[in-house]
């Protein structure tokens, strides 16, 4: 799920290079294609779609002072658990919240101001979908640290 969380995400940010070559290519023509629009719903996909990737790779900036400071690897553990927690409860009631959101903008029929008027559910649902990996990810985290592994998040070089 993460691998192909992070090649969707890899692919919007190939959809906004080829909008962009259009563009360039347009604009060589005389003919004007508006991609500001598409542009930023595939970078908002790109974005929240590589959340769990890059949790999973360990490629998120992470402030280590505290676990550092913890020499005990029990209490370590406690504390990567706790953090863990927090994160998935978090990112729980804001994937719930997201959500809602793309719902109601279904329900209502919210469209972008756009030339393209895309209906918004559409780049909102790549962001809910985004949010819940990376909800099942702090999940999935927290059960490799109470199972007695490593997190996956943390640089083992770095660490030592």
């Amino acid at each position: 799920m993460y691998r192909a969380s992070g090649v969707l995400a890899a692919f919007f940010l190939l959809l906004i290079c080829v909008l962009i070559v259009l563009q360039i290519v347009g604009r060589s023509i005389n003919i004007i294609i508006d991609s500001t629009e598409l542009a930023g719903f595939f970078l908002a996909a790109s974005s929240f779609l590589g959340l769990a990737y890059t949790l999973n790779q360990g490629s998120h900036i992470r402030v280590n002072m505290l676990p550092a400071s913890v020499k005990n690897p029990r209490h370590k553990a406690w504390l990567e658990l706790w953090c863990c927690a927090c994160a998935a409860l978090v990112m729980g009631y804001i994937t719930w919240q997201a959500g809602l959101f793309t719902l109601e903008s279904l329900e209502y029929g919210d469209l972008s101001p756009g030339l393209m008027a895309v209906p918004f559910w559409i780049p909102q649902t790549a962001m809910t979908a985004g949010l819940l990996m990376l909800t099942i990810a702090f999940v999935d985290e927290f059960i490799l640290i109470a199972r007695g592994g490593t997190p996956s998040y943390v640089d083992q070089a770095a660490s030592e």
